[in-house]
């Protein structure tokens, strides 16, 4: 987990790409059921980690993704993808493309970075 507070808590994917998921820290099902507040957070959250990954790290696109067929639970994944990540220009979850060719700047370290904006 890089953040948590109140409302929500974020969690990096282990990934060839730089991955975050955005979770509710109550059970909740479905966004419109989040209060006003939650989402206002969970919006704020998503805004930064996306402006981060465009700095620094330059990818093709940001993916943003949420669905919980099989967890339930208000989440969002933030992706940076590259032309060169292995399912490029299918999502991480479709068929595989090539074996992956990145040379991307250290994850951990933008995670650092990543906590000093939150």
């Amino acid at each position: 987990m890089i953040y948590k507070n109140e409302l929500i808590h974020i969690k990096k994917e282990k990934s060839e790409i730089p991955w975050f998921i955005i979770f509710t820290n109550e059970n909740i099902k479905e966004f419109s059921q989040c209060s006003f507040e939650i989402k206002t957070e969970i919006l704020r959250c998503l805004d930064i980690i996306e402006k981060e990954m465009l700095t620094y790290y330059k990818p093709e696109k940001i993916n943003i993704a949420s669905f919980g067929n099989y967890v339930p639970h208000v989440h969002f994944h933030i992706m940076a993808r590259f032309k060169e990540d292995s399912f490029f220009p299918e999502p991480m979850w479709g068929k595989k493309q090539r074996e992956a060719n990145l040379d991307l700047p250290s994850f951990e370290s933008f995670c650092e970075k990543l906590k000093d904006k939150f």
